[in-house]
């Protein structure tokens, strides 16, 4: 149902890359449904985004309007997204909106050499396409066929035109007369075809490159580097080249032509600089590779490059060699640009964490392939012992003696490495087995690492890296590997604060809330409360059930200003205030805890409801310190709005007065209070908000139902499951029974 609107506005639009991103309102997050012009795993910033989050995607869903970033602009507006693609392209985003919903985002790369603006035929197309899909999509739901993206986007394969077997037949005869190699690659990066002469310059069987990547399929071209050329002019649509050194001294160039349906590549012989004009082999780069998000000037030709510039370096390599040792062999050595490029990646990732989970998750999904490695533990320092938070690569039994290990003696590489603060290198089972005789046996890998995670001088844990065979390590990677482990100390240190004070934090909240509510005979009672995501998960939203003689109650709500300790504390202090005054009338409760806030003088206000319910006369009296208005569901199922006359917020206004309202509570009557978290989004207005909330609860709600029920609808709908919550959510529901 996407790809025909899909591909219709790539086409019109000029677009090199589109995308559909469904929005899912239960989550509050985009996921991409449909994709073209791209792999997936290029598109893996987009796959999932919360709609909170400070991306295009995200900011076109929440705000209605469409999005627009020239080339050259990203850097500036969006600095970690262009960290994590440092390319030269633009950007379209519009809003899918139809039927009064907004049902995602279509989103548009444009080449980069696309005029700084969109033509006004360019944002047509665009809106239409965007109608077009928006309108499908809201008949499928009406029709009860809702479109749901699934766990990977659906690949729109672009249609181009079919050659007949004679004409294939001739063009390929005619690559074979030309001096130069030639292959197809596809949008992947995969070999689909070459030509005998790549064969004989490459130095390889053609079959042997068919269906992989050739920065995969030859050792020589594993230079990030390279394949950071084929994603440069994929992103940019622009034609861009290399020279690489193909063991042991012929220099090729690759000249990379891109395309809709893929790439031309183009091989031929370079010349070479003398031997004593090459610079040295430590700091030696590809020839004609740019660094990474670095372009080709216009109008350059590819391939063009400062004369007498050197070949990337051969470096060792490893193969087994009899007696279980390891020998050299021809390869290529990661330059000090892909090595930059690897290090960007992973800092901006890993500033990105929060706990030691997500730590974890980068470490086994990002370093693990960075190093190229078959197996990874991570260990943080507990009590004088290294214990195992998460690995990949080995079976858990296997772990087991090394959990807990002690650091001190240090019987376990890991525990040698965390301890000296130095990295650990063994390049085969011989050479672990002279240090660690027991640990080789139950390892059952080829080679290893252990690096320190070092943090001002003090060990936070330490990284164990396994290769499934052996192998020498050169110095680049000797050095690549403490920078990684460098950075991943720093972000485990600040994890394993983040996961104290989030220990903290729901210990204390604990405390400061009432475990259980009162049982108040003829009145049903509901609460809920959600910490804010952000900093400590800690903050000043409260409320609390107060039952009073005969039948009587009070109820209050309220919010502390801030989300650390000191709103938390303060809450405390606003919470036995209210405590101490309740049973008289509900101005009064206000009055006198303002005026405890004023002596305090704490620096932080607080907005609060107070209620003072008698069931014995079925009515309530309520007063409001500059507090979101509750709601009163009658028991026919209207629902209204209380306006209740707001006094100043706590601990402002000296002497301040808090008006009062009455209402009547017969049988089935619900009283609703909240704190703004529950509403409140980013440039919206809370009495709108809590017009629809009114609406929500008149409308899909049932009037008979536990009060339970009714306190997860309201949770899901408004809060779902929001990976960033900037506020705390306090919800307390008071049902009037018969």
């Amino acid at each position: 149902m996407l790809e025909s609107g899909l591909e219709w506005v790539v086409r019109e639009s000029g677009a090199s890359v589109g995308g559909v991103a469904l929005l899912d309102p239960e989550e509050r997050v985009l996921r991409m449904a449909a994709l073209a012009g791209l792999p997936p795993d290029m598109a893996a910033p987009w796959l999932r985004i919360g709609l909170d989050e400070d991306v295009p995607l995200a900011q076109v869903v929440r705000s209605g309007r469409p999005s627009w970033v020239p080339v050259g602009d990203l850097p500036r507006r969006y600095p970690q997204l262009s960290l994590l693609l440092p390319y030269p392209f633009a950007l379209a985003d519009v809003p899918i909106s139809a039927g009064g919903t907004c049902w995602g985002a279509l989103s548009l790369f444009f080449p980069s050499n696309h005029p700084r603006e969109l033509s006004r035929r360019q944002w047509a197309v665009l809106e239409a396409g965007c109608r077009r899909i928006g309108t499908m999509l809201c008949r499928a739901a009406e029709q009860g066929r809702p479109v749901r993206a699934g766990d990977n986007p659906h690949l729109c394969r672009p249609r181009g035109y079919v050659h007949s077997p004679e004409a294939a037949q001739a063009a390929a005869e005619l690559l074979d007369l030309l001096p130069e190699g030639h292959c197809r690659l596809d949008l992947e990066g995969r070999v689909t075809y070459g030509d005998a002469a790549a064969a004989e310059l490459l130095g390889t069987d053609l079959r042997a490159l068919l269906g992989r990547p050739p920065w995969q399929a030859l050792p020589w071209l594993t230079d990030p580097v390279y394949e950071d050329r084929y994603r440069s002019a994929l992103f940019s649509r622009r034609a861009t080249s290399f020279t690489a050194l193909r063991p042991p001294d012929r220099a090729l160039r690759f000249q990379l032509y891109p395309g809709a349906f893929g790439f031309s590549m183009r091989i031929s012989p370079a010349p070479q600089a003398p031997a004593e004009r090459r610079p040295p082999a430590e700091s030696r780069a590809p020839v004609g590779a740019n660094a990474p998000g670095e372009g080709r000037a216009e109008g350059g030709a590819p391939g063009e490059g400062a004369p007498g510039e050197g070949g990337a370096q051969a470096a060792g390599g490893v193969t087994a060699a009899p007696g279980g040792g390891v020998a050299p062999v021809e390869g290529v050595e990661p330059t000090r640009a892909g090595v930059l490029y690897q290090m960007m990646r992973l800092v901006s990732t890993l500033t990105e964490t929060f706990g030691v989970k997500d730590v974890v998750s980068v470490a086994t999904d990002q370093i693990m392939p960075v190093l190229d490695a078959q197996a990874l533990v991570l260990f943080v320092v507990d009590s004088g012992r290294l214990r195992i938070v998460g690995q990949r690569g080995y079976e858990p039994s296997v772990l087991d003696r090394f959990d807990a290990a002690p650091l001190r003696p240090p019987d376990t590489p890991s525990a040698r490495a965390a301890e000296e603060g130095r990295a650990l290198f063994y390049g085969s089972p011989g050479e672990l087995e002279r240090d660690y005789p027991d640990v080789v046996l139950v390892a059952g890998k080829g080679a290893w690492v252990f690096l320190p995670l070092i943090v001002s001088g003090r060990p936070v844990g330490a990284c164990a890296v396994a290769y499934d065979r052996p192998r020498s390590f050169t110095p680049n990677e000797r050095t690549l590997m403490p920078s990684i482990a460098a950075q991943l100390a720093q972000a485990l240190d600040r994890a394993l604060l983040y996961d104290a004070t989030q220990q903290f934090a729901r210990r204390l909240q604990t405390g400061l809330l009432p475990r259980t509510l009162p049982q108040v005979p003829g009145l049903e009672v509901a609460a809920r409360y959600l910490p804010a995501t952000r900093g400590m998960e800690i903050g000043g939203d409260f409320y609390d059930v107060i039952r009073l003689s005969g039948n009587e109650a009070g109820a209050a709500i309220g919010d502390v200003q801030g989300h650390n300790i000191k709103a938390a504390a303060l809450m405390g202090q606003v919470r036995t205030a209210v405590h101490a005054g309740a049973g008289t009338a509900p101005g009064a409760v206000l009055a006198r805890t303002n005026r405890l806030l004023i002596d305090l003088d704490p620096g932080l206000f607080t907005s609060c409801v107070y209620a003072h319910i008698d069931l014995g006369n079925r009515c309530a009296t309520l007063a409001s310190a500059g507090h979101p208005p509750p709601l009163l569901r009658h028991p026919d199922g209207r629902v209204t709005v209380l306006r209740i006359p707001p006094g100043p917020l706590l601990g402002v206004v000296p002497e301040a007065g808090y008006p009062e309202i009455d209402v009547q509570l017969a049988p089935g009557t619900v009283l609703l209070m909240y704190t703004d978290g529950l509403i409140e989004r980013p440039g919206g207005d809370l009495d709108e908000a809590a017009g629809e909330v009114a609406a929500y609860l008149t409308r899909e709600t049932d009037s008979g139902g536990p009060l339970e029920d009714l306190a997860d609808a309201l949770i899901r709908r408004y809060t779902g499951a929001e990976e960033v919550r900037r506020d705390d959510v306090a919800l307390l529901l008071l049902g009037v029974r018969q």
